[in-house]
This record gives C-alpha cells, sequence and structure tokens, in this order.
C-alpha cells in the first residue's frame, strides 16, 4: 500500500544556493500568476500573450497550461470532483516549485473550486496572483473554440464546467478581467496581458528583491 503523503523517514534537504540568489541571478522575483476562468474565456491565449511580453522584456515565465499538462503530469486523473482536486493540487505544486526557482510561473486552468484555488493559494500567499477571467457563459459557449459545449449541451460530455458542474467565482482576486463597459468588446490579447504586467511591474516581480540591510 503506498504510503505518500504519510512518510514520516523523510527530511527537506537545504542547498547553498536559494531563491534569493536565483531571483537575483533573473534579476526578478519568482510568483505564480494563476489565470481561471470558464471554457472559452481566454485563459491560454492570455497565458501565451502574457509569456510573450514578458519575454521580451528579458524577463523569465514558463506556462502551465490545464490541457497541455494533461498529456503528462496528469495523464491518470479524468474530471469527477475528486480528479480535479487532485489535478489542481499537482499544479499548484509544480508551480510553487518554478517560482522558487525565480521563474514567473503562468498556470492557466479552469480550476472551477474556490477550495482548491485557495489551497494553492496557501502554498505561496505572498506571491499568488490570481487572475480571473470573468467572461459571461454565453461568450465562451458562443467561441466554444474547441466544441466542447455542444458536446456538453448534447449530454456527450457529463460534469462540464457552467452547464451541468459549477464554476465558483473568485472572491478576491488580484486582477479581474471582463468586457469593456463602453462596448461590450472584450480586451485584446496584449491588452489583457498588459493588465497583468503592469500589476506585476507594479508589485515588484520584475527586478530582483533586495537583499536584506546589513546595519
Amino acid at each position: 500500500m503506498s504510503t505518500v503523503g504519510n512518510s514520516t523517514n523523510i527530511f527537506w534537504h537545504e542547498c547553498p544556493v536559494g531563491k534569493l540568489d536565483r531571483q537575483t541571478l533573473l534579476n526578478q522575483q519568482g510568483c505564480i500568476v494563476w489565470i481561471t476562468g470558464l471554457s472559452g474565456s481566454g485563459k491560454s491565449t492570455l497565458a501565451c500573450s502574457l509569456g510573450r511580453q514578458l519575454h521580451s522584456r528579458g524577463k523569465l515565465s514558463y506556462v502551465l497550461d490545464g490541457d497541455n499538462l494533461r498529456h503528462g503530469l496528469n495523464k491518470n486523473l479524468g474530471f469527477a470532483p475528486e480528479d480535479r482536486t487532485e489535478n489542481i493540487r499537482r499544479v499548484g505544486e509544480v508551480a510553487k516549485l518554478f517560482a522558487d526557482a525565480g521563474l514567473i510561473c503562468i498556470a492557466s486552468l479552469i480550476s472551477p473550486y474556490r477550495k482548491d484555488r485557495d489551497a494553492c493559494r496557501a502554498l505561496l500567499p505572498e506571491n499568488f496572483i490570481e487572475v480571473f477571467l470573468n467572461m459571461p457563459l454565453e461568450l465562451c459557449e458562443g467561441r466554444d473554440p474547441k466544441g466542447l459545449y455542444k458536446l456538453a449541451r448534447a449530454g456527450k460530455i457529463k460534469g462540464f464546467t457552467g452547464i451541468d458542474d459549477p464554476y465558483e467565482a473568485p472572491l478576491n482576486s488580484e486582477i479581474e478581467i471582463k468586457q469593456k463597459e463602453e462596448d461590450g468588446e472584450c480586451p485584446t490579447p496584449n491588452e489583457m496581458a498588459g493588465q497583468v504586467v503592469t500589476f506585476l511591474e507594479h508589485k515588484g516581480y520584475l527586478h530582483a528583491q533586495s537583499p536584506p540591510s546589513s546595519s
């Protein structure tokens, strides 16, 4: 029987090169940018645009895309609630490692359950930036880039978020992106990414953390 998660004879091994050293080398601060929203809300598009803008500024990031991860790390998980929870838990732990390495980790997943997102935030509470793509269901369903809403409406996919499984919207996300109030248009990918980059710049993530004073 597996004892993963229950072992008591394991110990954390510290290495001489720490997080601050890596951040100084990269001239940035590691963090998690967690993009959540309905299928079709533009999460992957935003993640890739954000990665491109950061790259153009000489900042190192990595995108953890929910669909991509299900080809490898999470290929043994389905979409039952318990599998969704484990899916998010694994991604949260990997994202924490990327942030510890000094990277700006961009996680792009529906992540429909609030408790699962909050559990990921608890792994790195001071460096977790939740980005809520608050797009209405009718817009996302109208886009339906993968044809999944059509299949869900036809009853061919069960437990599909927004149709017969709930999406629990964030209550206090750091960034919320919505349709423009003046014309109802969606921001462009570059506009959305720019909003996140501005936040990261304002919070100091695009520069190395100053070492503590010795005085």
